[in-house]
């Protein structure tokens, strides 16, 4: 089963909608419609090898789900599968009666907490990293092993790259041991010193990953204690391993859009994820999910961003101590009924099949 073989048989649709912003009532000039929907598999493909979860348009902004499917993320209160089954009317261009069978009250539960708000949440974090790359710029240079050495000098530190341009050396030319007791201290010396030999220097080059030791002649002594912060070059290059990462996958287009507001944020993110803690509180407080915003003024402000960050980042705070107050006393059950979902499952293919046999 393909996209295309559920265009050419559409007795197999369950449910067909209009979704995304238009359903929300969030869409604005040259927002893409989508849609959204149910499909049953024919009998024969059901029993035989081939099976198929869903299947999309090659952009994925038309999706369709097997019943199965379906009620099997319906089950774990899945958020898009409850907007779809929450679709309102004028959005659905197609539903067969056996929908009736399956309505969201009887599988709302506390997972949308997880669910909804957890997701939102995720978000959130996310929107902090992304506040944080455009705020703080990592330079495309590569810092090395030798940016995070320090030196000890007049009861203080200087960087090692300042001591070693002081005293006129190379770092190829100087040799490190172990000073014992200290976690990545060392003593530090110079070619200089020896009459015979050659230090290995601090690192092997720029693209090491930590010091290198050298053998010292005993009776030498050291000329300064260096550290090596270790923890902080492992971060630094996690960090910069991630940001030219996101440089590289980013969106344009909407990157651009993001700085164009000047407020750092992905704008149309953060509606989104406010629409979903709403969303969520709305679940736990009136049990149903409601699909067309009525808080529509109110995010498109944050989409045409209207709001610093901080304040938003405020508000997510609060609304999330709301939203798991209104969940610890809810009346909702802890999860969904599942031998329900499959009852309903069985009694859906039974009555299709019998009726429509394909």
């Amino acid at each position: 089963m393909t996209f295309d073989d559920l265009q050419q048989n559409p007795k197999l649709l369950l449910l067909d909608c209009i979704s995304g912003s238009t359903a929300y009532n969030l869409n604005v000039k040259g927002s893409d419609t989508d849609k959204k929907g149910i499909f049953i598999m024919p009998q024969r493909q059901l029993y035989g090898f081939t099976q198929t979860d869903q299947v999309a348009n090659s952009t994925n902004d038309e999706v369709y789900f097997e019943i199965r499917r379906f009620l099997e993320l319906l089950t774990k209160n899945n958020p898009n599968i409850l907007e779809l089954l929450s679709t309102p009317g004028q959005f659905v261009l197609y539903r067969h009666p056996l929908m009736d069978l399956i309505k969201p009250e009887d599988f709302l539960s506390k997972l949308c907490l997880d669910t909804f708000a957890g997701y939102a949440h995720s978000q959130i974090k996310k929107a902090r990293g992304l506040n944080k790359k455009i705020n703080k710029p990592i330079d495309e240079a590569r810092k090395t092993v030798l940016d995070f050495c320090y030196v000890i000098h007049d009861n203080g530190s200087v960087t090692l790259k300042e001591w070693l341009q002081v005293n006129n050396f190379q770092q190829q030319q100087c040799g490190l041991v172990n000073l014992d007791h200290f976690r990545d201290v060392y003593l530090l010396y110079h070619q200089k010193q020896l009459k015979a030999g050659y230090f290995r220097g601090i690192t092997s080059g720029a693209d090491a990953d930590d010091v290198q030791l050298s053998s010292v002649p005993k009776g030498v002594a050291h000329l300064a204690v260096m550290n090596f912060n270790k923890d902080g070059y492992s971060v630094y290059c996690k960090e910069y391993t991630e940001y030219r990462e996101w440089e590289a996958k980013r969106n344009e287009v909407r990157y651009q859009s993001t700085l164009s507001h000047g407020k750092s944020y992905d704008a149309k993110n953060m509606m989104h994820t406010f629409r979903l803690l709403n969303m969520a509180g709305e679940i736990a407080q009136y049990g149903q999910v409601i699909v067309n915003r009525p808080d529509r003024d109110f995010l498109l402000k944050i989409r045409n961003g209207k709001f610093e960050f901080d304040e938003l980042m405020k508000m997510v705070d609060e609304k999330m101590e709301q939203i798991n107050e209104l969940y610890r006393t809810s009346a909702l059950p802890n999860k969904p009924d599942l031998q329900k979902a499959e009852d309903i499952l069985l009694q859906i293919r039974t009555e299709f099949y019998e009726n429509s046999p394909l």
